[in-house]
């Protein structure tokens, strides 16, 4: 009887490593959001206003926009797995400050650094989990990890929020703070180290912008989340203006969460094989979701359908679009990653902003039908994008296979341990494996 380890290491998957990945992300989630969840309890806490009070969530956006290209460009010689631990521990240090200090102005300093490493994790993250997966398994790879963004939409700020209301809302953030401190402890533990390719290309925005598809992805992904947070932000004013009950909104917001997670596993067992045919058809279903809503978002069971459709279909379309631009970033991958970081940062301040503007307009019941221009925006991008931005797949017609690549093959690291590392010169490919 074979050894468990008879299993050849590129065709092993990192689960330990992936679900470390992934609660890093429900935390980094959760640490956005929570001020949201507790601006009363924050604005009489450091006596100040609700409004100034929610500086600290606007304020953690905004640094995001201001640094993450700059910042990852400087830090891009740091090792990964080291970047992404520090990034863990910058949080946990973020959070203790944001539950300890009694001054507004140094809770939002250390919001705002941790900001900037939110920034940083999301333009890491991708790439790191496209070097240390088979490149055949990056789709299902990226499922494992974003998943954490679902729960933490979910149920991590929703929980944390509750929270807050019995202990306080600075227990709230001091055991996040005590979370990422178990959590940086277990990524120092479990994610592979990477070595940096000696000959790698030097990280440029500028050539990462110049790779074909690269700007059609940069564009067509923000719009999808502009329309989301434009309907997200006044969820609450639509459900009402349609007669629906108050208690429907939290539920929606559950339903939209949970339905995310079923997205992101149909994305899981899609991306890698059929990812153009995918996000044309859960593309479409967003813009036919918020589309019908008006009309049969009236009754309860009416609209939570709808929202779980929308749901499942924007959980899915983060994993087909985060593997497009990894193989549209080719070499320069991961300055391709931190622009979309930046525009996507960019989709959600608009797309409140629109959501805004629709609201007084045209009223809260037309929020739905605005929401869904910029993703028929979106849609007829990626329908033109098929050469270069979203090609197909390999179980779909036109497919082309990439020229021979090593990635996903195991390279020894300092301490002699395989290690998946793609090379340079060959990207690992969400859609596409190593072939020959």
């Amino acid at each position: 009887m074979p050894p468990a380890t008879s299993v050849p290491a590129r065709d092993r998957m990192p689960f330990g490593a992936l679900l470390v990945l992934s609660m890093i992300g429900f935390t980094a989630i959760t640490t956005e959001l929570l001020p949201s969840g507790l601006l009363p309890q924050i604005s009489a806490g450091l006596n100040v206003s609700e409004p100034v009070a929610g500086y600290l969530t606007a304020g953690y956006a905004a640094i995001i926009v201001a640094t993450v290209i700059p910042a990852a460009m400087l830090l891009a010689r740091i090792p990964r797995h080291i970047l992404l631990v520090a990034l863990v521990l910058t949080f946990a240090i973020s959070n203790a400050l944001v539950g300890l200090v009694s001054d507004f102005g140094a809770a939002l300093a250390a919001r705002l650094v941790g900001g900037i490493a939110h920034g940083l994790l999301w333009t890491a993250m991708a790439p790191f989990v496209a070097r240390i997966v088979p490149a055949h398994k990056v789709g299902k790879a990226m499922a494992i990890v974003f998943s954490g963004n679902s729960l933490g939409l979910a149920i991590g700020a929703p929980l944390g929020t509750a929270l807050g209301a019995v202990v306080g809302w600075r227990a709230s953030f001091l055991l996040l703070a005590g979370a990422g401190v178990v959590l940086a402890g277990l990524a120092l533990w479990l994610l592979p180290a990477v070595r940096r390719i000696p000959d790698a290309p030097r990280p440029s925005l500028r050539k990462a912008i110049g790779q074909p598809g690269v700007k059609s992805v940069a564009i067509a992904w923000p719009l999808m989340l502009m329309a989301h947070f434009a309907l997200f932000t006044f969820i609450a004013p639509f459900l009402r203006e349609a007669g629906l009950p108050d208690y429907s909104i939290t539920l929606s917001l559950t339903v939209l969460g949970f339905s995310g997670l079923v997205g992101i596993w149909i994305a899981g067992i899609t991306v890698d094989m059929r990812p153009r045919r995918a996000l044309l058809i859960t593309t479409a279903i967003i813009a036919a979701a918020y589309l019908l809503l008006p009309l049969g978002g009236r009754t309860v069971p009416g609209a939570l359908v709808l929202m779980a459709v929308w749901g499942a279909a924007f959980g899915a379309i983060g994993i087909y679009n985060q593997s497009a631009i990894l193989r549209a970033g080719r070499e320069y991958r991961e300055a391709a990653n931190g622009l979309t970081v930046l525009t996507i940062q960019l989709g959600i301040t608009i797309g409140a902003l629109y959501g805004a503007a629709a609201l007084t307009m045209a009223g809260p019941l037309m929020v739905p039908v605005a929401a869904a221009v910029p993703v028929v925006v979106a849609l007829v991008i990626v329908v033109t994008g098929r050469n270069h931005a979203y090609p197909p797949g390999p179980k779909e017609a036109g497919f082309v296979a990439a020229e021979e690549s090593t990635a996903g093959a195991p390279v020894p690291d300092a301490a002699g341990a395989g290690v998946a590392d793609a090379p340079a010169e060959a990207p690992a490919d969400a859609g596409v494996a190593a072939r020959h």
